[in-house]
């Protein structure tokens, strides 16, 4: 299985709140690992294919904060940087884009507003509109694999095959694909998640969660991933964006 892209983008992850970037395990238990902009400024320099900025908090107080971290970034950085988080409205999707954010990330209003997605693609391109997807196993749902909002803590009713179809159909370029069950473990990404996804899906695929040494990044892509994606690892230093394309590299796979 192969994905849509012939070559492999690697993104690293900052999981943004008020200012600072944190990480936890399955979405709990939340720690500070640094500044936001020079984290981006040292993996552009290290060769990432994009950046992604999740706004975790989202509340309207750090709204300001994030979209001030958004535009020093893009002062400095010059990949394509996607920002999810608190996206509620197209109008919103304009501001983002006016402090210099290339795409857009959006999952809890697209789950409680489908139209949403149909109203950010036709206004700025699904190239623009990445749907993020936090995914758990549940035997609750035909494919075994349930949507979540919430960091993974609240299940939705949504089959997660079923909603990555329909929101493709509304407009979704691009899919962010979470696994809640592998987040922050280290443990490698959710091989059969990857494989179901790309199977329903027309757009590329990004694989996310469970990242832990450079021989988990190949499994994902031979899955289907077109973009593979991490936070923790990178952040403490345990892997750099050269490992990963090396170990790429050596399992066949092409890697910019």
């Amino acid at each position: 299985m192969i994905g849509v892209s012939v070559v492999t983008r690697i993104i690293p992850c900052l999981d943004v709140a008020a200012g600072r970037v944190v990480k936890g395990v399955n979405f709990e238990n939340l720690r500070e690992m640094g500044d936001p902009v020079e984290l981006a400024r040292s993996y552009y320099e290290q060769g990432a294919d994009e950046l992604t900025f999740l706004d975790v908090t989202a509340t309207v107080d750090e709204r300001a904060t994030m979209y001030d971290v958004v535009r020093r970034t893009a002062e400095e950085v010059f990949i394509p940087l996607t920002v999810g988080g608190g996206v509620r409205t197209a109008d919103d999707v304009a501001r983002l884009q006016g402090v210099g954010a290339d795409k857009v990330g959006v999952n809890s209003a697209a789950i409680a507003r489908p139209d949403l997605l149909g109203e950010i693609a036709d206004r700025f391109g699904a190239q623009a509109l990445v749907l993020s997807l936090d995914v758990k196993r549940s035997p609750r749902t035909d494919s075994g694999f349930v949507v979540t909002t919430h960091g993974g803590r609240t299940e939705t009713d949504l089959d997660a095959l079923a909603w990555a179809r329909e929101a493709i159909e509304r407009g979704a370029g691009e899919l962010l694909v979470n696994s809640i069950d592998a987040d922050g473990t280290r443990q490698g990404f959710d091989i059969e998640l990857i494989e179901l996804m790309r199977d329903v899906s027309a757009v590329p695929v990004i694989a996310s969660g469970g990242a832990g040494a450079p021989q988990h990044f190949g499994p994902a892509v031979r899955a289907g991933a077109d973009a593979v994606l991490a936070a923790s690892v990178f952040h403490s230093g345990q892997l750099t964006i050269a490992d990963v394309k090396r170990a790429l590299r050596a399992d066949g796979i092409e890697a910019r």
